[in-house]
């Protein structure tokens, strides 16, 4: 069991009652906004404010790929930008590794963005007479890193992301899923805890994009690093967080895993964004598996088996093959719950999971 501190420390970063709004009676703006619940449009018609974030509370864990995903306007860059003090938050604290970095003077600012915190933009920015060898290794050279050194560590952060051959090369030379692959190891060459990600692949072509988003998940988790991912996709959200949260006007309307977002979408808002989402790789047998008790006529020994992580795609390839009706959910050799075609049809449409078989899952994990 972990104690409170060894708890405390796999949170690297977390938002507090979090808000910003931007202009000059930012205090009054905040106060009525909370006070008399105005709306953006009319925090800005009264006092001339824009509310930028809206008390938004999160917490980021070591090791986890963490999503914000809103449309423009959202407040999900804005939010982003806080973590590494680009923005002043109105009120609330952005604590990082424990320390608020409001609090921290210019120089551990500095040591904080340099040592813990790696960013990447949409537009990566990379200095057009240096060759991608000095363009990976500028951070370092800012830190002061001698010239052998941080050239040592930025061919190894090269080699991570495959572009070992292209390190005398110049930005103009390469694509732009190359440029971005750049300022991915330009960012980890540092060495950080946490990568921040503003939109890097929103600019890509479709094919390049699913690339880069499948090779940073497995560099990102090979390295052991946490990172937030800011997109205005779902399908990006998806396929790369290990946690989503959706940004609205400023607020985080939802929060959790892919499969809750998608099964139990918290309102209107979030059930349009996820209508048309592929079920077929997200959702799994324990969301849809119904109790055992609801199926005396069937002898679970007997039944081909799942696991309860595995996914709609591959129980219904299971069920196809076997040519009957019913799937057994099992687990360290328990039975968790039955799948019947009914429940796969279940799944597909995308409804909630059922209560019993949930709770015998987090029994038995």
């Amino acid at each position: 069991m972990n104690t409170a501190s060894e708890v405390a420390e796999d949170v690297l970063v977390e938002c507090q009652s979090v808000w910003k709004i931007f202009g000059k009676n930012a205090d009054t703006a905040m106060r009525a906004y909370k006070e008399r619940g105005l709306s953006k449009k009319q925090i800005l018609q009264d006092h001339g404010c824009v509310v930028g974030v809206s008390n938004v509370s999160l917490k980021v864990r070591r090791g986890e790929i963490y999503c914000i995903m809103g449309l423009s306007g959202s407040g999900k860059s804005t939010l982003i930008r806080m973590f590494n003090r680009l923005i002043d938050p109105t009120s609330g604290q952005i604590l990082i590794k424990g320390k608020d970095i409001a609090a921290l003077d210019a120089a551990a600012l500095r040591e904080t963005r340099a040592r813990h915190i790696g960013m990447v933009f949409q537009s990566v920015a990379l200095l057009p007479h240096r060759s991608v060898l000095e363009n990976a290794a500028f951070g370092l050279e800012v830190r002061g890193i001698s010239k052998a050194e941080r050239h040592k560590i930025a061919e190894q952060a090269l080699a991570k992301v495959g572009l070992s051959d292209w390190a005398a090369r110049y930005p103009d030379e390469l694509s732009g899923g190359m440029q971005q692959r750049v300022g991915l190891a330009r960012a980890i060459a540092s060495d950080p805890e946490v990568i921040l990600m503003d939109e890097p692949f929103s600019a890509l072509d479709p094919l390049i994009r699913r690339q880069l988003q499948d090779e940073f998940r497995q560099l990102t988790k090979s390295l052991g690093k946490s990172a937030v991912f800011i997109t205005h996709d779902l399908e990006e959200a998806i396929r790369i967080g290990d946690r989503i949260a959706i940004m609205k006007d400023g607020v985080i309307i939802q929060e959790g895993t892919a499969e809750d977002i998608v099964l139990k979408p918290a309102d209107a808002y979030v059930a349009e964004f996820v209508a048309g989402i592929s079920r077929l790789h997200l959702v799994k047998a324990h969301s849809i598996m119904s109790p055992l008790a609801a199926h005396p006529q069937l002898d679970a020994a007997r039944l081909p088996s799942a696991g309860p992580q595995s996914d709609l795609d591959a129980l219904i390839n299971l069920m196809i093959s076997s040519g009957g009706d019913a799937l057994a959910v099992v687990d360290n050799g328990q039975v968790l719950g039955i799948i019947t075609q009914q429940d796969l049809l279940r799944g597909v449409q995308g409804a909630p999971a059922q209560e019993q078989p949930a709770q015998q899952l987090e029994r038995a994990l």
